[in-house]
């Protein structure tokens, strides 16, 4: 009998469990010193209703492995609406415990894996809400910590995010580390989706908005995202006035739905809905809005991938979620993320091409309404539909060349945003191998150089054993200047090498780069170091290139040279100029750097052609990405030590790239514009330069304090022109108009600029932090950077 009754006992206790676990925590309470551990049966401490329940998720894709986290307890299917730990999962037995000062998390050796402490009281109780709201309370009932106020990807009913608010998709579906998509109600009222950079946490530019900024009277932008318990989701704005994000005739009541907003981890912002008394095939979440309506189309931005990985294809599925899918002749880069990037088949390039026709090697496959829109590298207009194909298949840097409306665009890898969808009218052409050339026959691989000179020695002693004593000095003859010659040539080519520097970089002598140049005829400018041409190097392309001609380096510093070099060498970022080579030859010391068509930033701020408002703050913000890549991310650190519109330079589409990095250290002492070591130019040096104190990226934050005060007004810092004495030094000046709530006077004529009154008086204040004397008061470039791009909120300066 027992053996009959056991499974229906155990049937009837697992039933129960939920209000047993609900009444053995008083309520919902949670004392301190109570804990969970974490094991697949685990204990839940569950809300007084049922309807949520905090603990440990164990994941499905590694059953040893587990996060903390809130989720729908009613729900068969698991739904996890908070999650804390995503990046580094708590292994079986570790535990979660209420202490008197915070949670805290430990694994199964008692190491310490995540605290929260509160410094503001000592813990009371804890209590996960009916609302999904798990709180901590201190010994007065007050709240010392909240998951409403940090949330993850999800929004509850109730829950309410103010300006600076984030949501975080995961990585994956079941994967909840970080992920690429953000949304964020960002300080001038606007609610944005944007990606990131993973990296290093950028924030890109937004592929969707709300439009929920008033520059006209910002009292009326909107300061909350709300979702209340009818599934309404919308932008309060301050005169509480509602923007919809939602369906509104599409709100049922909260006594009959769960409700729910997630940022998914395709990009896809959702509000969905689940039956709280399920029939039939009614138990699923459904969608009733995503946002945007369609992300494969929507807004373009200018780096990152999108949706969909590189040389990837997002299109629509009937749900409005993103399908991605790699082109023909493409395949997944990781045949287990969908999402991922896609990469070709076959060898493609204008090295592997050979002699042979690309019109023989290649076919062109043809797409309908398919488009990758931000890679246009030529166009050509007006076209045919075939004189586009000969085209792509004539340049061995096109991979797909895309047809609309008469016009041509040419296209190189990698291929973002990948977009297919009737509303296009595009013809893509995408160049693939033919099959009997796609498989290429293995190089043949020289054997080890021991084994060469081993070989080669066989063979010379066996021509030397049947030869005549006449051919035989010949032969040695011919043997000694051969290798004579190839021993000099190895000593050219390996000149990197022996200098210790990167071996990447071209190595230029004297006379290529005097050829290069015409004799060194066409300047484009003079710095603290010397003064730099144009020159174009004799190859296919015959590209510019810049040519500094360091006549001002210390001549005794050889190793110091090839060192700083080294190090300029291993930078990457897209708002530095890009190294190419060098030249160390005797005493000219020569570095060879892209040339930049827009030439530098002070002709466009200084001179008569204006770049408008927008390009002005993108600048500034690139600007401030490169300092922060040479200041954090750099080994050995980086200290420009002369940030100024000079050395800023503007590529084809006016993205600042900074020049001159590195190069202070090469520069002697006696090359200041005073008799002390100052490095800088006047104007721009930090006060700290005049004082016996260690220099540290403090004096590049001041110096870029100085210049974003001249981009935002167009002016040089010291310009005695100007007519009104006070108005002389534009540091002075715009701290009085700071301090006078007149900052609309630094940009008196620039309607753009007083029409965006939030970005200017936070630029304006950016910039005062920036030069502040005292070092302590003055942020790194890192927070520099999230204050321009208003991710942290920016007080107000002393002045």
């Amino acid at each position: 009998m027992a053996s009959i009754f056991q499974p229906l006992l155990s049937a009837y206790l697992l039933l129960l469990l939920p209000l047993v676990v609900a009444q053995s925590s008083a309520g919902g309470d949670i004392g301190v010193g109570s804990s969970i551990e974490a094991t697949p049966d685990a204990k839940q401490w569950v809300s007084l209703s049922g309807d949520f329940a905090f603990g440990f998720h164990q994941l499905e894709n590694n059953n040893d492995l587990f996060i903390l986290a809130i989720w729908y307890y009613k729900v068969p299917s698991r739904t996890v609406v908070w999650y804390a730990n995503g990046d580094k999962p708590a292994p079986t037995r570790s535990k979660i415990e209420l202490t008197d000062r915070g949670l805290v998390l430990t694994d199964p050796k008692g190491q310490m894996i995540r605290r929260s402490e509160f410094a503001t009281g000592d813990v009371s109780i804890a209590r996960m809400n009916d609302t999904g709201n798990f709180v901590v309370y201190g010994s007065s009932s007050e709240r010392l910590w909240e998951s409403f106020g940090n949330p993850t990807d999800t929004l509850l009913p109730t829950q309410v995010m103010e300006r600076g608010g984030v949501l975080s998709s995961r990585h994956k579906e079941r994967n909840f580390s970080k992920g690429r998509f953000q949304f964020r109600l960002l300080p001038n009222g606007n609610a944005v989706l944007n990606t990131i950079n993973m990296e290093s946490n950028l924030s890109y530019f937004a592929y969707y908005f709300s439009a929920t900024s008033d520059q006209a009277n910002s009292s009326n932008s909107g300061f909350q995202v709300r979702l209340d318990q009818d599934g309404s989701f919308y932008v309060l704005r301050g005169n509480n006035q509602r923007d919809s994000l939602s369906a509104e005739d599409d709100v049922v009541p909260s006594v009959d739905y769960y409700h729910r907003v997630t940022l998914n981890f395709d990009g896809v912002l959702t509000v969905s809905r689940y039956p709280k008394n399920p029939t039939g095939r009614n138990g699923n979440w459904s969608v009733s809005t995503t946002i945007p309506d369609n992300i494969c189309t929507s807004r373009v931005e200018k780096y990152g991938s999108g949706t969909c990985g590189y040389n990837s294809i997002c299109t629509l599925k009937s749900d409005k979620r993103p399908k991605c899918n790699c082109p023909p002749g493409y395949s997944l880069s990781d045949a287990n993320d969908e999402y991922g990037n896609c990469r070709a088949d076959f060898v493609q390039g204008c090295e592997t091409d050979g002699i042979t026709s690309r019109g023989d090697l290649y076919d062109l496959v043809e797409l309908q309404n398919t488009d990758w829109p931000t890679v246009d590298y030529e166009v050509i207009s007006p076209c045919t539909v075939n004189d586009c194909k000969a085209y792509c298949l004539q340049d061995c840097l096109c991979i797909v060349a895309m047809y609309k409306k008469g016009e041509c665009f040419k296209k190189t890898p990698p291929l973002p945003y990948g977009r297919q969808d009737v509303q296009m009218n595009t013809i893509a052409f995408v160049k693939v191998r033919k099959a009997e050339f796609s498989q290429k026959n293995p190089p043949i691989t020289p054997p080890p150089y021991g084994k060469r000179f081993r070989n080669s020695l066989t063979i010379l002693i066996s021509v030397f054993l049947g030869s005549s004593v006449l051919v035989n000095f010949v032969l040695v003859g011919v043997l000694c200047l051969g290798s004579s010659f190839l021993y000099h040539r190895k000593i050219k080519r390996n000149h990197c090498n022996k200098n210790g520097i990167q071996s990447s970089l071209r190595y230029f002598n004297y006379n290529e780069l005097e050829e290069a140049t015409n004799g060194f005829e066409e300047e484009l400018g003079r710095g603290s170091f010397g003064i730099v041409y144009k020159g174009v190097i004799k190859t296919d392309s015959e590209d510019p290139i810049e040519i500094a001609k360091l006549d001002r380096v210390v001549q005794d510093i050889d190793r110091e040279f090839r060192t700083e070099v080294n190090v300029i060498a291993q930078t990457h970022h897209r708002n530095l100029v890009k190294l190419l080579g060098y030249c160390d030859e005797g005493e000219y010391r020569m570095l060879v750097y892209e040339y930049l068509s827009n030439g530098t930033l002070a002709s466009f701020l200084f001179g008569d052609l204006k770049l408008s408002w927008s390009q002005r703050t993108q600048i500034a913000m690139g600007i401030a990405r490169g300092l922060c890549y040479l200041h954090e991310e750099c080994s050995p650190q980086i200290i420009h030590c002369d940030i100024k519109p000079q050395n800023i330079l503007l590529d084809d589409y006016y993205e600042a790239r900074i020049s001159d990095f590195g190069l202070s250290k090469l520069l002697g002492t006696n090359q200041s514009f005073t008799n002390t070591a100052i490095r800088g130019t006047k104007g721009y040096v930090a006060p700290e330069w005049f004082k016996t104190v260690p220099v540290t990226v403090k004096v590049d934050v001041y110096s870029f304090g100085v210049l974003l005060l001249e981009i935002i007004c167009c002016r040089r810092n010291v310009a005695m022109d100007v007519g009104e004495e006070e108005k002389a030094i534009l540091t002075d000046w715009a701290c009085d108009c700071f301090s006078e709530d007149a900052i609309d006077a630094l940009v008196e004529n620039d309607a753009e600029a007083l029409s965006d009154k939030v970005k200017l008086e936070r630029f304006v204040m950016v910039a005062l932090w920036c030069i502040q004397e005292d070092i302590s008061l003055r942020p790194t470039m890192k927070k520099v950077l999230l204050m321009l791009e208003g991710i942290i909120l920016v007080p107000a300066p002393p002045v």
